[in-house]
């Protein structure tokens, strides 16, 4: 039995807030106002949406949605969170619709990054639509909180060491770059009192390495200039997302091997001592990715602080990965066939097991699909999380009528897609 809930171990659960882009409320007046309406709820927490009440003028005005996050770290064993339980701490943000920002050099050279001002349009939902193994989206969210709060305490750096650098690894496919995009979405908007404003900046590592060479120690010098000129506006919160960093590793390699100019080395010495210099500013956060794990420096791995692998989704996250996308199939209406399709909610992978072991109370379409959806689920080991996600486009473009399919045939057609697909995977 766990041990009663006192006011000052209060759970604490984030509440995201949407602010319609015509919006032109104060954040703090929306805030306040989802307080009152939360306290007056007196409703049990778990993720998802949460209504608008329509009766709420205000709200209704220039809220777009409401959100409950991160119950499913305290929810276990089927366990509810009770209002009384819990202090909802509520984020109000409003989405860019800039999107990406190309870097453009007049000299015919390639762009060196793109940059974003977050939270983006085109982040928006990223966060929640990537599935992994339990643990790995929070270890992340807790990790950046833990280096944003030890730099604004002022922690002794030499006294304890942190890089504020992220490295994801693992095989291609398994959604690290999106990752590392939705991550910095995320504390965007979970930072945004502190750092009203954040930018993204993804740099092209491949574009470092001008073909002429004396060029490329000035892309590094640019590159950074830009970003020193953002980080010391102490408001600004930027995120630097180098993406397959082993390509700075594999040039400093071939150069020190002498297949490449020296060139080559000067710039990846060049790219660690501005990453170290950024180390003194307290509002950055460099996040990395790397295919090839054995590829990557030693000298870059050691300023890592923290290197999580991203592997190929276990069965659990494949089940819950092509759940999504039946349900949003389902949603759009290109399946249906029967009644009240659209309002079909298959179980997660959590409550799976229980229904199938009581198959006498289920409804026998529901529990035939859950079934038929554990089977594609299985059939999919090996497949690699953007595989998985274009799975149903492929199963649909199999179909011979692809209007009006109904699931259960959609479902059958998707096991035979994936058994295919598996079967042309390289050995």
């Amino acid at each position: 039995m766990s041990a009663p809930i006192f006011p000052q171990d209060k759970v604490l659960v984030s509440v995201e807030v949407s602010l319609k882009p015509s919006s032109t409320a104060r954040i703090d007046d929306v805030r306040s106002a989802v307080e009152r309406m939360l306290e007056k709820r007196s409703l049990s927490y778990t993720d998802g949406p949460v209504p608008v009440p329509p009766d709420d003028q205000f709200l209704t005005e220039n809220v777009q949605r409401i959100c409950i996050c991160d119950t499913d770290e305290w929810v276990q064993n089927h366990e509810i969170l009770l209002f009384w339980q819990v202090k909802p701490v509520v984020h109000v943000f409003q989405l860019s619709e800039e999107g990406a920002c190309e870097d453009v050099s007049g000299d015919g050279q390639p762009s060196t990054f793109n940059e974003w001002i977050l939270p983006a349009k085109e982040f928006d939902g990223m966060w929640e639509s990537l599935i992994y193994e339990s643990g790995l989206k929070q270890r992340l969210l807790r990790y950046a909180a833990s280096a944003l709060l030890f730099t604004e305490k002022g922690v002794n750096p030499f006294l304890v060491s942190w890089n504020r650098i992220v490295l994801l690894h693992g095989p291609p496919g398994t959604g690290k770059t999106s990752l590392c995009k939705a991550l910095a979405q995320k504390l965007s908007i979970r930072f945004n009192s502190r750092y009203p404003q954040c930018q993204l900046i993804e740099v092209n590592a491949h574009s470092l390495f001008s073909k002429w060479f004396s060029e490329s120690g000035k892309l590094v010098a640019k590159l950074f200039q830009k970003i020193q000129e953002m980080v010391e506006e102490e408001n600004n919160l930027v995120f630097v997302l180098i993406d397959e960093v082993e390509s700075l590793a594999a040039a400093r390699k071939a150069a020190l091997s002498g297949s490449e100019p020296s060139d080559s080395i000067r710039v990846v010495n060049a790219l660690l001592t501005q990453l170290d210099k950024l180390k003194s500013a307290p509002n950055v956060i460099i996040l990395t990715t790397s295919n090839i794990t054995a590829a990557i420096d030693i000298a870059f791995v050691d300023r890592a602080d923290i290197k999580a692998y991203v592997g190929p989704p276990t069965l659990q996250a494949r089940y819950e990965i092509l759940r999504s996308c039946l349900q949003e199939l389902i949603r759009t209406g290109i399946l249906s066939n029967f009644e009240d399709c659209e309002s079909l909610m298959l179980p997660n992978y959590g409550s799976l097991k229980e229904k199938l072991n009581m198959p006498e109370v289920q409804d026998a379409r529901t529990l035939h699909m859950c079934k038929q959806l554990l089977e594609t689920a299985e059939a999919c080991e090996g497949l690699s999380g953007r595989s998985l996600r274009k799975l149903p486009f492929l199963g649909h473009a199999a179909l011979a009528s692809p209007y009006g399919c109904d699931p259960s045939k959609f479902l059958s057609t998707m096991i035979d897609t994936a058994r295919r697909e598996r079967s042309e995977l390289p050995d």
